[in-house]
């Protein structure tokens, strides 16, 4: 087998290998702070199961060989002292694995079938191929020899515990080869007419045409770009279950899901490169909107939950698209944007609004997506100034779609809204020098050393100048040398790995840096962009990130740190190529 095509190199340890469209991924991760000592491929429909154990064999003794696993985005390869193993996708639900010198064993990852859970194991008469069926993910396996021989086959039609799997070798001195397929019920028996080199340069293809159009600026100065986006690239399904579009989930270990937020992120990053993929990204969790205008809080094959909410973030997130898309919205896009983002906003206003309150409450710190921040410690049903200022934005959004749509009186309506919820907030929330924030039920404000009672820094020059000045002074005490700091470090309540109590997350670098810059802090904005890209460069997509060592924590495959990484290196580098040139004389 010829080298591994180019390609950024990554660990299967903290990334699967999977491609664009699959709902499969090949990992060691079986789930959250659970790893096998071998790969498996691993299936998110119907949630995360572990169906097929895969292990390159001595061919001598067929025994478990040692090997070294290295990964690029479009082939995975196990090589040991006497030969090697190849895999590479050549559809999203098929995979193909070459091997030459090493034999391989596939075995279901369960172990033991019952009348409802668990791996069936059998040999189909009509091709002949070996199939296994999960009760977990409710789909099939289906494994075909397109060359060398099956050498063992154990379990084969078995109930109840016991091994299930088949060894493949080749003959002396040759190779053999498997298709994989993961499948519904039935098809027809496999057949290709491409050799395994030809699957392998597709795939390599497939990629380097997403990249090219994801990242066409990327360069030395941002060595994480092609990661970053295969990172994207090889979480997003095709559509199917529950999930209406083609869909980025967060992530193809444990985390995967869309959230109500989170998919903000992973559309304004493929605006650009992949716009019809972000409008799909924009508009999934509105396909789930509810009868009171509320977007689920998550969303995945299998499960759409309502029992949170996530923060209003989507006007914000609609202008910044509108921006980036390379072709404008239509009217009917527009028309659907405004009639959903209407909806959405007046669910805050109504049915998150108590009786004569003019600021909206959460109703749980999960509703704000910073699940367990401080800003929550005094009680959980809170008035935030991070929520009324989102709803702000949100509202002068639908004030210019209204306009634009030719619907004066609800621009005029919306923008009048707007108005009054910011007089509220600077009234109720700002003591003078920060925002608080109060139980809805009524009681005394207080104060937390959460950066999220800085957030309100997103309405950028909408805020008074002492106000917006005074925020960035208090942002930079959170800003470590990796990036800001979600509960400051001076605080009792700072813990390293405390989720949204210390650690460094992508959505709160984002929406912080876009508006300090509209603030007219540019210097801050330039220096949160700068640390929090050489983050990722330095220790990958996370979920987040010790804000003291940089390492990365939690999920390691994360679409929306990928997303942003690759939305803050964009717009680094259109800053730096419409940059005014120096014209001072020395």
């Amino acid at each position: 087998m010829t080298a591994a095509p180019s390609g950024p190199a990554f660990s299967v340890h903290d990334i699967p290998f999977s491609t664009h469209g699959s709902w499969f991924g090949i990992s060691p991760v079986l789930a959250e702070k659970t790893r096998a000592e071998d790969l498996h491929l691993v299936s998110h429909q119907n949630g995360m199961h572990p169906v097929l154990r895969l292990v390159p064999l001595d061919a001598a003794t067929g025994e478990r060989a040692e090997t070294t696993v290295r990964a690029t985005p479009s082939l995975l390869s196990w090589t040991g002292a006497y030969g090697r193993v190849d895999l590479a996708y050549e559809s999203p639900d098929t995979v193909r694995v070459h091997g030459t010198g090493l034999g391989f064993g596939i075995s279901a990852a369960a172990p033991a079938l019952t009348p409802f859970s668990g791996t069936y194991f059998y040999r189909d008469p009509v091709d002949g191929a070996h199939t296994f069926t999960s009760y977990e993910t409710g789909r099939r396996y289906r494994i075909t020899v397109l060359s060398g021989t099956v050498a063992e086959v154990s379990g084969s039609e078995a109930l109840g515990a016991g091994e299930r799997d088949l060894t493949v070798t080749a003959e002396t001195g040759g190779s053999w080869e498997v298709a994989v397929e993961e499948l519904d019920s039935a098809r027809q028996p496999y057949r290709s007419g491409s050799g395994f080199g030809e699957v392998m340069e597709a795939a390599r293809q497939s990629f380097a045409e997403f990249v090219d159009a994801a990242a066409p600026w990327r360069s030395a100065g941002t060595p994480a770009a092609e990661l970053a986006a295969y990172v994207v690239w090889s979480a997003t399904v095709r559509p199917a279950g529950l999930v209406t579009r083609p869909a980025v989930l967060m992530s193809k270990h444990w985390m995967d899901k869309v959230w109500s937020w989170d998919h903000c992120f992973n559309a304004l990053a493929l605006a650009l490169g992949s716009p019809a993929l972000a409008w799909d990204q924009f508009s999934l969790p509105f396909d789930h909107q509810d009868e009171s205008g509320a977007l689920p809080d998550s969303v995945t094959h299998s499960e759409v939950l309502y029992n949170f909410v996530k923060p209003p973030i989507h006007g914000w997130a609609l202008g910044h698209l509108r921006r980036l898309l390379p072709e404008p919205l239509g009217r009917t896009e527009l028309a659907e944007a405004y009639d959903r983002l209407t909806r959405w906003t007046d669910f805050w206003l109504t049915a998150r609004r108590a009786p004569a309150a003019t600021l909206p409450h959460y109703q749980h710190g999960n509703d704000s997506g910073w699940d367990n921040a401080t800003t929550f410690d005094p009680g959980r049903v809170m008035v935030t100034a991070d929520l009324a200022a989102l709803l702000i934005l949100q509202l002068d959004e639908l004030a210019g779609l209204a306009a634009e749509l030719g619907f004066p009186d609800d621009a005029l309506r919306r923008t009048a809204t707007a108005d009054a919820l910011q007089a509220a907030l600077l009234d109720e929330l700002w003591d003078g020098e920060r925002f608080l924030s109060r139980p809805a039920r009524g009681g005394t404000p207080t104060r937390s050393a959460s950066l999220l009672d800085l957030m309100p820094i997103v309405l950028g020059d909408r805020l008074p100048p002492k106000v917006r000045d005074r925020l960035a002074e208090q942002i930079e005490a959170h800003l470590t040398a990796f990036g800001l700091a979600t509960e400051h470090p001076g605080s009792p309540h700072y813990e390293p790995d405390g989720y949204w109590r210390g650690p460094i997350w992508a959505p709160a670098t984002v929406l912080i840096e876009d508006g300090l810059r509209r603030a007219g802090h540019e210097r801050l904005a330039d220096e949160i962009s700068a640390r929090f890209r050489a983050l990722c460069e330095t220790s990958g997509f996370a979920e987040n990130f010790d804000a003291l060592t940089g390492q990365g924590l939690r999920d390691r495959a994360y679409t929306w740190t990928a997303g942003s990484y690759l939305l803050l290196a964009r717009d680094h580098d259109h800053r730096r190529a419409n940059a005014a040139p120096d014209t001072t004389v020395i």
